[in-house]
């Protein structure tokens, strides 16, 4: 086998797939992958050829090389870029006598690199825009002499924009310049708008909306949080075989309405076809005030309307409500086609996520109406969709029309436009719609921020929510430029005092440090690193996460223990009630002491990785310190933990609380607590992302593989047997009886709860890629009644991949390691195998079928157990298997043999009525 030449050449974290236009460093970084070499061969050596041309300049073509087995964030290898400066890179690699083939070119435009390149006014327009007004447009002509060769549009605003170029949208972006921290740091994009350009007169419009800058956030409905004018800025470069030219915002534009009436995130967008798009009366525009220090390039990627949905089914409610069902819970808009109506006709459209006594089920929306609006203007074929606005939801009640055809409704997916990158598939269909419904609910809530909601008057940042989702999404899709942006917005947002908000931008002012929210400081730079192995991340956010560990630390004294205080502690327990969701059974005291250690531990191992050895040397005595107090404060000497929950029991064993001498009675205790609640999940926020982890490193797959599979209300395959396409807030955010959960807050498009999905890649799937070191081991449990189980993961080394099926007597594990890593077996019985690049596969003994129970504790894990619990039910002893695991806490040791089931789910007291009850629970067992 020869070595294939390199493919996917990026630059930064921009995608291989398109030109990276307006990047934010002269020197930007490479990554390439190989697809195809020898398993042993190792890269040497990169060769580079760059072609430059300086912006209205000539080309010039330069090699470079560069020794080393780097592929990815490889340094720049030519002289700096200047701002507006166009290169075309093509690499090859060789190693071991071998040269591969040239790449394909991949082209790198460096954005405005200093303030000064603009040249331009911030404008806002005067007399119109005001808060509850019509939204306005910026519009200006400028004239070109002589066919254009090149055109580059830079833009940034106050407020949403959408540019207009001759009457021809710019780009498919969506609510940009994005939601960051303003006042610190205001995002610009660039285009390529050669095509749009022609010779002699031009026109420019700048659409602006409301959105994030002065629209509402928050449940509060607050309102131009961060200004109360709209304004942008832009800068349009033009090249000629003449020269070059600049049309720059200035006091020579004009403004003028738009025909969108109202737009707003939260309750929708109105608008007066009848009208023009842009109104003929101009109105003067004036220069305001913007520290263009703060302007950044964008890194993480535009939102766009990535898909299209259609409408599965349309009928009448039993109020004769007209209503459309898109099968799907999703976040974007309805586009809507009607045909012959009368000018000034209005439609409204209405969206939820969900139905309640087969209405509209608008109350988890609390002050969001959701609701777009439209004065048709009476042509024959009218298209009708928002731009300034999205929506979460599943359903649309359509109004204004008698009657409507599916094919003339669909729903628009919006999303930051990341490429799918992580897969996986097994035997339980169930399991497969968990998971797809967590990629679902990643898409809804990925809309430039990572929020908790998508539909409701909320939408915000919520640092807890993507602190335990992280590893998930960092596989599901290439979500590396959206959270490094965001980690960049969180380090704006910390206090002085090293206090991380609870939401990020913050737009809520909560005054308070909270355990799991603030490590988002600490635990999502750290994933970043481990899916990317770029240090760098760690290199920028280290003061961040230092700073958040040094304010708990300020919290908890020479205790070493957070005590006291607010804490969210481990958030929507289900055993918490609808209106207190913060009262868990874990102890918050345990709960935030247990992620002081956790975040120590991790800032000193990013200290560690940067070459920071005092930070390292001091962060990791800290925790040291944090987990010797934990031990002696909440942990007995064989290993129970304060509060006995799952949680805490999952955060010591997953974290390294406890010595090794205390993990077998942890793990055994944490299984038995699942098994008194008849494997129902019983972890909130904090806990869900890690019980699962906590079984299967203490070997109690088996009850990992219980929880998993559970379908009874709590558990993750509820929602599914319930019909869910997205994951919900709560575990029972529908009730069994169809009705919406009672509590205030309850959401059908959450995806904290699906951090699960990590488990299932790594373990059940037994993917382990750790990036960093270059190497990829399958290291599969199986389990559950599963027959097989597989995963994938597009690494920026290439493919990497896992799957193991099995026959009931042995299993067949497969792995494939792309070129660049090493890869290794690490399966039951054996003793870890190394391998190199390209398919394997071995075979292994499949796990023993478990024996016919004997005891409580088997019985709670068989098969048999629901057919136990029914009978038992049906016999009036019980009602149901929760009530019945419960009351068998004290028994789990206990025989089951012979008359001894009988006596023990039998209350004190009881004769049985029932003569036969003995012998269908024998029959059962037998």
């Amino acid at each position: 086998m020869t070595v294939s030449a390199p493919v996917a050449l990026a630059f930064e974290y921009r995608p291989a797939t398109e030109p990276a236009l307006g990047v934010g460093t002269a020197a930007p970084r490479l990554t390439w992958h190989v697809p195809a070499a020898p398993s042993t061969w190792v890269q040497e050596a990169a060769e580079f050829e760059v072609t430059r041309t300086p912006w209205g300049g000539e080309a010039v073509t330069s090699q470079h090389t560069v020794a080393g087995s780097d592929q990815t964030f490889v340094g720049w290898p030519a002289a700096p870029l200047v701002s507006r400066e166009r290169a075309s890179v093509r690499v090859r690699v060789s190693g071991g006598g071998e040269t591969s083939d040239w790449s394909a070119p991949a082209v790198v435009e460096a954005g405005l690199l200093e303030a000064s390149d603009w040249g331009a006014e911030f404008v806002s327009p005067v007399g119109i825009a005001g808060i509850d007004e019509s939204s306005p447009a910026l519009v200006s002509s400028f004239q070109v002499d002589g066919p254009p060769t090149a055109a580059r549009l830079h833009i940034t605003a106050h407020g949403w924009f959408e540019v207009h170029l001759n009457g021809v949208r710019v780009s498919d972006d969506y609510f940009g310049p994005g939601w960051t921290v303003y006042p610190k740091r205001l995002r610009y994009y660039t285009y390529d708008v050669t095509g749009l350009v022609r010779e002699g007169e031009n026109e420019v419009a700048v659409l602006l909306g409301n959105g994030w800058w002065r629209g509402r956030l928050t449940w509060l409905g607050r309102q131009a949080v961060y200004g109360d004018r709209l304004g942008a800025m832009v800068r349009l470069d033009v090249a000629t075989d003449a020269g070059t030219s600049a049309h720059v915002t200035g006091s020579d534009w004009r403004a003028v309405e738009t025909h969108i009436t109202a737009d707003d995130m939260y309750m929708g967008q109105d608008s007066d076809l009848t009208r023009p798009l842009l109104g003929t009366e101009s109105h003067p525009v004036e220069p305001v005030d913007v520290d263009l220090d703060t302007l950044v390039a964008a890194v993480g990627p535009a939102v766009r309307a990535v898909e299209q949905v259609a409408a599965q089914q349309v009928w009448r409610s039993p109020s004769g409500k007209l209503l459309v069902d898109f099968g799907q819970n999703l976040v974007g808009f309805t586009r809507l086609t009607v045909r012959g109506l009368t000018a000034g006709t209005r439609i409204t459209l209405k969206h939820a996520e969900v139905l309640e006594h087969d209405e509209l089920g608008t109350r988890p929306l609390r002050s969001a109406k959701a609701t777009d609006t439209y004065l048709v203007a009476g042509a024959e074929t009218e298209v009708l969709e928002p731009r300034f606005t999205f929506h979460g939801f599943r359903y649309a009640e359509v109004e204004g029309v008698d009657d409507l055809d599916p094919a003339d409704i669909t729903a628009v997916v919006t999303f930051s436009d990341m490429a799918r990158t992580g897969w996986f598939e097994c035997s339980e269909p169930l399991v497969n719609r968990l998971h797809e419904n967590t990629v679902w609910g990643m898409k809804g809530n990925f809309v430039d921020v990572p929020t908790d909601c998508p539909q409701r008057d909320e939408r915000l940042g919520w640092t807890g929510d993507i602190q335990v989702f992280s590893p998930a999404a960092l596989f599901l899709h290439d979500a590396v430029g959206f959270l490094s942006n965001w980690t960049d917005d969180l380090a704006a947002e910390q206090h002085d005092d090293g206090t991380v908000p609870i939401i990020v931008p913050d737009v809520l002012g909560a005054p308070f440090a909270a355990c799991a929210w603030g490590d988002a400081a600490v635990v999502v730079p750290w994933n970043l690193y481990l899916a990317t192995g770029d240090a760098s991340i760690l290199a920028r956010q280290l003061g961040s996460m230092k700073g958040w560990v040094d304010k708990i630390s300020s919290l908890a004294g020479e205790s070493r223990l957070w005590l006291g205080g607010f804490q969210f502690g481990d958030w929507l327990d289900p055993a918490a009630p609808p209106e207190s969701p913060a009262a868990a059974r874990a102890d918050a005291d345990v709960v935030a002491s247990a992620c002081y250690f956790h975040c120590a531990d991790l800032t000193a191992k990013a200290a560690a990785v940067v070459g920071d050895e005092e930070a390292a040397a001091t962060y990791g005595a800290l925790a040291a310190e944090v987990r010797e107090a934990f031990r002696r404060r909440f942990v007995t000497s064989d290993g129970h933990v304060l509060s006995d929950a799952p949680t805490v029991y999952s955060q010591a064993i997953v974290w390294g609380l406890l010595d090794d001498e205390q993990l077998p009675f942890a793990g055994a205790r944490l299984a038995d607590l699942l098994r008194l609640e008849s494997f129902r999940i019983s972890t909130g926020f904090v806990g869900t992302p890690l019980i699962s982890d906590a079984l299967t490193m203490t070997g109690q797959a088996a009850a990992a593989y219980a929880l998993l599979l559970q379908t009874q209300c709590p558990s993750w395959l509820y929602s599914v047997t319930m019909g869910a396409t997205t994951i919900w807030e709560r575990y029972d955010s529908m009730l069994p009886d169809g009705t919406i959960n009672p509590g205030e807050m309850t959401s059908f498009n959450h995806y904290a709860l699906g951090a699960v999905v990590d488990w299932l890649h790594r373990v059940v799937a037994g993917l382990q890629v750790d990036v960093p070191n270059r190497r990829v081991t399958a290291a599969p449990v199986p389990g559950g009644r599963l027959t097989y189980a597989k995963a994938s993961l597009d690494t920026l080394f290439g493919t990497a991949a896992t799957g193991w099926t099995s026959d009931g007597t042995t299993v067949t594990v497969e792995l494939t390691v792309p070129v660049g890593m090493t890869g290794a077996f690490a399966l039951p019985g054996s003793e870890v195998e190394p391998v190199g690049s390209g398919t394997h596969t071995r075979t292994f003994a499949a796990p023993q079928a478990p024996a016919k129970p004997t005891t409580v504790r088997e019985l709670l894990d068989s098969d048999v157990w629901p057919q136990v619990a029914g009978i038992v039910t049906e016999a009036g002893l019980a009602t149901g298997d929760q009530a019945l695991a419960t009351r068998l806490k004290r028994h789990l040791g206990a025989s089951v043999q012979g008359d001894a089931l009988v006596q023990l789910v039998s209350p004190p007291g009881f004769q049985a009525p029932n003569a036969g009850l003995a012998e269908r629970l024998a029959a059962v067992l037998a």
